[in-house]
């Protein structure tokens, strides 16, 4: 020390002074760092082992290992959003990632991994089962808590197991998928499940509404291609076509593809799916939901709130583009809040050790009794996140208790309605205290378009009901339908096709209903359909039945049933008057004329190759001529009598005559369609056509048909359409009348002959009978029509009202006349044919002329090919 005190004692002032100021600074810099030491965050190391882009095992190829990219994203961006919120922690969660390549073995590598290497303090993983199963024993043995994806069977039993994704309450689902089979009425399904226990709930909760369980298929992820696809074959034979399937999104996946191959997805089954698929339906392949149509299925609802909307937008802004999703589904929001609870933990055993420091005499050490702090404060945290409630109970997170019912079309899903225990199904659920309204379900699409609508308990009890029927005031002759007023009994009878399948299909319910038919009144002669159909909205009438056509717009305010009718409307015109010329009409003028040269063309290569050796084709020139013109045109009608007797004419002859089969076969076809049906083409002319009055075929007309409103003439009656068309355009009438195929049948019917019908396009949707939205008579009387439609009683209906002339046929609009250019491969192959013949010939021609001997050509290998061509001229040169 003396010896430091004299040197800078040595030194001069000036230099003490900086001296000073060196040792001033160095001191403020240990003081920074020992704070900065004070303030430092403790970094927390936790692990992610996800499934990051593999495909499944176990020789699946439909993988959803997008869920791993979505959860990757989300737990990112939870971490970053909660110490960007909360910067004042003291503790910062390291995220340490592995990806298990879809193997449930690699995911246990995976966390042995890094309870060794960065030790952590917890894992967030296991996407599947099996995954779980491994991680849960594996919690339990190193005490460290396992943030699980996927639900373990036994989670009971492994404390440091807890799932952080809602579970799909399966006490709630499997009662709703029984109350929606018994409200179907139901009495058989097919249960396909993974594991037994979820087979034996499910089919005990069947079993209390009397549905009886047919065949009950346990379906293993270890399963090979050749396992599943024989045993849905065998599934495929049962009579029973209603499937429940409560299996992961793999083996799902994988099932639902090979049935839509077996024909399991058609029209006439119907597929239950559970949430353990339907959770993850935006991250399936479009294969998957393209073999999913028409399937119903129950998953957790997530309640929309203003934090979700925003944290959506943010998730979308940063990783859609790597993600390939356009919606984030609800398994990925739990674990966003997953981590958030996490990290609020991290927080909160941090705080406890730096205020319990005396607490190292314990047994377990530091580390373990670290992540028991940490796994009882995550069981103590309660917070409302972007997947609702979060809550962990006996391990797990609080079961959803609404369950949301979609119904998948196209590539995505359309809700359909909610189920709870408490209320039921219902259309509607109130966001704030779970209010519902509006019982029942809206219309389900079932594989193959079939349509059911949920029967609500308020629905109509029609069993002994007197139902008030609005009909269009029809007064008079009609076929369609027909209104006659009977005075002795004081009410409306109605009659004609219309009237007679609404009696034929409510027969066939076997209810005693007795009906009030009420004219629905409108201005003079014309009948506003729309105001009748808003009468059965409103509640005026109980239904609607007559001549009244299925629209959108109507669809808005009632339920149609099937149509019973043909679709589209129809060109009603005179008869043509067929001119003198009309045999010349079905080819066109150029084909006539290639036509008729070809026939010359066949008589002079014939006479070319005849004429030297057969003497049918020597003679005088004008007998030559005339052999070779009659030769080449009797060829038409197969009449050619002369006897060919070179190889070379018969190959001409014989490609001729299928150019003219063809020919005759096709001008055969055309003139018949002329004879039968006068060609119109409305649409390039300035002809004028009629409508029904009051229909709306006239928008339907401008919107489809391009016509102008300037040539549209409107009709009420079957006699004002035969007195337009008798005088025609010219003379005050029109030359066609446009209307739907029933009306025009009933014209027919009336007027059979001088008059034809030739449906143009289909525009329209038919006839339907309108009830009130919702009605259970709507689906009963519509497969009451499928009925009538199989077993031929509406054939029989049609028959009876419409008996239409044979000569009136049902045709194309536009019949196409035959022209070169669709017949000129059929001339190229026949002159092909002759000029092929001519080169042969003339290849022997020279030959003779140069007295070449067939030795001479390539060793005489080719004498004996010309032997077979042109035999006789061989003979001759081989005998020089």
């Amino acid at each position: 020390m003396s010896i430091f005190y004299h040197s800078i004692m040595k030194i001069s002032s000036r230099e003490r002074t900086h001296l000073s100021s060196l040792m001033l600074m160095l001191l403020c810099l240990q003081i920074y760092t020992k704070a900065q030491e004070d303030l430092a965050y403790k970094e927390i190391p936790v692990g992610v082992i996800l499934d990051m882009g593999s495909s499944y095992p176990y020789s699946y190829s439909y993988s959803y290992s997008g869920v791993g990219k979505a959860v990757h994203s989300c737990i990112t961006m939870a971490v970053s959003e909660f110490y960007m919120v909360n910067p004042h922690f003291q503790t910062r969660i390291i995220l340490h990632h592995r990806d298990t390549h879809g193997d449930p073995l690699h995911a246990l590598s995976a966390a042995l991994d890094l309870l060794e290497k960065p030790k952590v303090q917890a894992i967030i993983g296991s996407e599947s089962t099996a995954e779980a199963k491994f991680l849960a024993v594996l919690g339990d043995k190193a005490r460290v808590p396992i943030l699980s994806l996927s639900p373990c069977l036994s989670c009971n039993k492994h404390p440091y197991f807890l799932q952080v994704t809602q579970d799909e309450n399966e006490t709630t689902q499997f009662k709703g998928i029984a109350a929606m089979a018994e409200s179907f009425r139901w009495k058989e399904v097919i249960l396909i499940c993974e594991d037994s226990d979820s087979g034996r709930d499910m089919t005990n909760t069947l079993q209390t509404k009397s549905i009886l369980v047919t065949h009950r298929s346990l379906i293993s992820t270890s399963w090979s291609n050749e396992l599943l696809q024989e045993e849905l074959h065998r599934l495929s034979t049962v009579q029973t076509k209603i499937f429940i399937m409560h299996a992961s999104p793999s083996v799902a996946s994988h099932l639902l593809v090979n049935a839509k191959h077996l024909g399991m997805m058609d029209e006439g089954y119907k597929w239950i799916i559970t949430g353990k698929t339907m959770k993850f339906l935006n991250l399936l392949d479009d294969e998957v939901i393209e073999s999913m149509q028409g399937a119903v299925g129950f998953k957790s609802y997530v309640p929309r709130s203003r934090d979700l909307h925003n944290f959506t937008s943010r998730w979308r802004r940063k990783y859609h583009v790597m993600v390939k999703l356009q919606e984030i589904n609800s398994y990925a929001l739990w674990v966003y809040d997953a981590v958030s609870a996490l990290a609020m933990a991290v927080e909160q055993v941090e705080q406890l050790k730096r205020k319990d420091v005396d607490t190292t005499a314990s047994e377990l050490t530091q580390s373990q009794r670290g992540t028991t702090l940490l796994l009882n404060e995550m069981l103590s945290i309660s917070f409302h996140g972007l997947g609702g409630a979060f809550q962990l109970r006996n391990g797990k997170i609080n079961a959803a208790q609404v369950m949301e019912i979609v119904n998948v079309i196209d590539k995505g899903e359309k809700r359909v309605g909610f189920w709870t225990l408490d209320a039921g199904f219902t259309k509607n659920i109130g966001s704030l205290n779970n209010s519902v309204s509006d019982e029942g379900l809206e219309a389900i699409i079932w594989p193959k378009g079939g349509i059911t609508t949920y029967p609500t308990h308020r629905m109509l009890q029609v069993s002994s009901k007197i139902l008030r029927i609005a009909i269009p005031p029809k007064f008079g002759v009609g076929r369609v339908f027909q209104v006659k007023y009977d005075a002795e009994t004081n009410s409306t009878v109605i009659s004609g096709f219309c009237a007679d399948v609404f009696r034929a299909a409510f027969k066939g319910l076997g209810r005693d209903i007795s009906f009030q038919f009420i004219p629905f009144t409108g201005e003079d002669r014309i009948v506003n359909y729309n105001e009748l159909i808003y009468g059965v909205y409103t509640g005026e009438f109980d239904a609607a039945v007559g001549d009244i056509t299925i629209t959108a717009n109507r669809t808005l305010y009632v339920d149609f049933t099937l149509p019973y009718t043909d679709l589209g409307v129809g060109t009603l015109s005179r008869n043509a008057h067929a001119g003198i010329w009309i045999f010349m009409e079905p080819l066109s003028s150029d084909l006539w004329l290639v036509s008729a040269s070809f026939f010359i063309l066949l008589g002079f290569v014939i006479w070319i190759l005849e004429h030297q050796t057969n003497k049918e084709f020597q003679g005088s020139s004008s007998q030559q001529i005339g052999t070779t013109l009659w030769f080449a045109f009797s060829t038409l009608v197969f009449a050619h009598r002369q006897k060919l007797q070179s190889n070379l004419s018969r190959f001409v002859v014989s490609v001729w005559l299928f150019v003219v089969l063809v020919l005759a076969s096709s001008y055969t076809a055309t003139l018949s369609s002329l004879f039968t049906i006068e060609q119109i083409r409305l649409a390039s002319k300035g002809d004028l056509i009629g409508y029904r009055d009051g229909s709306f075929v006239q928008g339907d007309i401008v919107r489809n048909l391009n016509f102008k409103d300037t040539r549209l003439k409107p009709y009420y009656t079957s006699e004002e359409y035969a007195d337009a068309l008798s005088r025609g355009s010219k003379n005050g009438g029109v030359d066609a009348i446009i209307d739907e195929i029933p009306y025009l049948k009933g014209f027919l019917a009336q007027y059979p002959s001088g008059y034809s019908m030739v449906v143009s396009e289909v525009t329209t949707s038919g006839f339907g009978f309108a009830f009130p939205l919702g009605s259970p008579l709507v689906p009963e009387l519509s497969r009451q029509i499928s009925r009538l439609r199989e077993n031929g009683s509406l054939a029989k209906l049609e028959k009876k009202w419409f008996k239409s002339d044979p000569h009136s046929k049902d045709s194309e609009p536009a019949l196409k006349i035959l022209n070169l250019k669709t017949c000129r491969g059929l001339f190229l192959i026949s002159g092909v044919s002759m000029a092929v013949a001519l080169s042969i010939f003339l290849f022997y021609f020279i030959h003779e002329k140069l007295h070449f001997t067939y030795t001479m050509l390539a060793g005489g290998k080719l004498a004996f090919i010309m032997r077979i061509l042109n035999p006789k001229p061989v003979v001759e040169l081989e005998r020089r």
